[in-house]
């Protein structure tokens, strides 16, 4: 079994790397404990570690776009979007956007226009529904494009179909649980990559997924395995045809 800290980052970019990038492809990153913990006092970050942010950051760096909830935007205090500058070479030279863009996906639009998350390198999206308050989306469209899809919930098909059009079609859903669960019950998760981390959590720590419960099930097919120095496991997998 191959381990992160021996990789390069070009070895590392080839474990994760789609075959076609043209063709839509979703893709979830989450970290558990050993117990099925999703976060440490309310933060998915104190289950994170140094080969896991590695990991990590090589995801964000495939991405045309990065997805994620907005609560998980309040909760683990989401910084600017902003790669590193060996990061953006790489993505150049690949012929890619020097960054991926991020995109909010929120119903009830509790998000402040002045929070930092909105000074990424590129214009953020934000993603709701017709029935959302007008005057948060008003004060948001300062900062950010928004993509209204669903009259009073958001279309989760229609904002895939909406990226692939905006040439996005590499989605990396970065959570939180709730987003995970709708993006699954969709039926839209094409790929899972989950790191394991060394520790039990205990009780009182919800799952990676959340949500009302449904009947859908999608089998997965692991594609690869690495483990770390810091006896983190990174398992991937991608949906069965």
């Amino acid at each position: 079994m191959d381990r992160v800290d021996d990789l390069s980052d070009e070895e590392l970019i080839a474990v994760y790397q789609v075959e076609d990038r043209s063709a839509r492809h979703l893709r979830a990153n989450f970290v558990s404990s050993l117990d099925g913990a999703v976060e440490i006092d309310g933060q998915s970050k104190a289950l994170s570690s140094d080969s896991d942010s590695r990991v990590f950051s090589m995801a964000r760096r495939l991405a045309d776009v990065v997805l994620v909830g907005a609560g998980t935007v309040r909760d683990e205090g989401y910084n600017p979007l902003r790669l590193s500058k060996a990061a953006r070479e790489w993505r150049t030279s690949a012929g890619l956007a020097e960054n991926p863009t991020l995109a909010i996906v929120s119903s009830r639009l509790e998000l402040s226009p002045v929070n930092p998350v909105f000074r990424s390198a590129v214009r953020p999206i934000v993603v709701t529904h017709e029935a959302s308050p007008a005057d948060r989306r008003e004060a948001l469209a300062e900062v950010a494009d928004l993509i209204v899809v669903g009259a009073a919930e958001v279309d989760l098909q229609a904002l895939v179909d909406e990226l692939a059009a905006r040439e996005l079609p590499q989605i990396l859903c970065e959570g939180g649980p709730h987003l995970l669960g709708s993006l699954t019950e969709a039926d839209l998760v094409d790929e899972l990559c989950l790191a394991l981390a060394p520790l039990l959590a205990g009780p009182g720590s919800g799952r990676i997924t959340a949500g009302p419960p449904t009947t859908l099930t999608r089998q997965m097919k692991l594609r690869s395995t690495l483990t770390a120095t810091d006896d983190y496991l990174f398992f991937r997998y991608t949906r069965e045809a």
